[in-house]
C-alpha cells in the first residue's frame, strides 16, 4: 500500500510540475492559425478554418480541410513546426524566441521551419544564405534550453 501511495504521489507531482513546450501561439494557434499540414501536402501555407481544429500537447491548431486535420491527428509530430513555431533563425543564431510570419517558411529534411519577416528583415533569407546545416544543429541545441521557457 505504501508503494502504491508513493507511486501515486510521484505521478501527480510529475504531471503538475512538468512543463509543456512553449509553443508560439501569438494569434491563439500554432503557425498563426495556418494549416501546418498544408506546408507539406499543398507546398504552400493555407489558412486554417475554425471548423477544422484540434489541440495537441496543450497547443491549438487549425486546418484548411478535414483531410488535413485527420493527417495531423494520425501523426502530429510530423507536422509541428520546429522550435515550437518560433523563428528558426532567431533560435539558432541568437538563442532567442521571435515571432514569425507564417508565410515565411521552409520545409527541409521533412521538417517545417518558420521565420520572422518584415519589410526590413527576412530571416528566411538569412537562414538560406548561412550554413543551414550548422544553423539547424545549433537551433536544435539551443531549443533544448529554450523550449520550456515562456516567451
Amino acid at each position: 500500500m505504501k508503494q502504491l501511495i508513493t507511486l501515486l504521489l510521484i505521478t501527480i507531482s510529475t504531471s503538475i510540475f512538468s512543463q509543456q513546450i512553449d509553443y508560439n501561439t501569438k494569434k491563439g494557434y500554432v503557425a498563426e492559425g495556418y494549416d501546418v499540414v498544408s506546408y507539406f501536402v499543398n507546398d504552400k501555407p493555407l489558412k486554417g478554418k475554425n471548423k477544422f481544429q484540434t489541440s495537441f500537447d496543450g497547443a491549438k491548431f487549425k486546418f484548411s480541410s478535414a483531410e488535413n486535420l485527420e493527417l495531423f491527428k494520425a501523426s502530429p509530430k510530423k507536422y509541428i513546426p520546429q522550435y515550437g513555431g518560433y523563428c528558426a533563425y532567431a533560435v539558432a543564431a541568437k538563442k532567442t524566441k521571435m515571432y514569425i510570419d507564417a508565410e515565411a517558411y521552409e520545409v527541409r529534411d521533412g521538417k517545417l521551419y518558420l521565420f520572422y519577416n518584415s519589410w526590413l528583415s527576412n530571416k528566411l533569407d538569412d537562414w538560406k544564405e548561412g550554413n543551414t546545416k550548422k544553423l539547424q544543429a545549433k537551433g536544435d541545441l539551443n531549443w533544448k534550453d529554450l523550449k520550456h521557457k515562456k516567451n
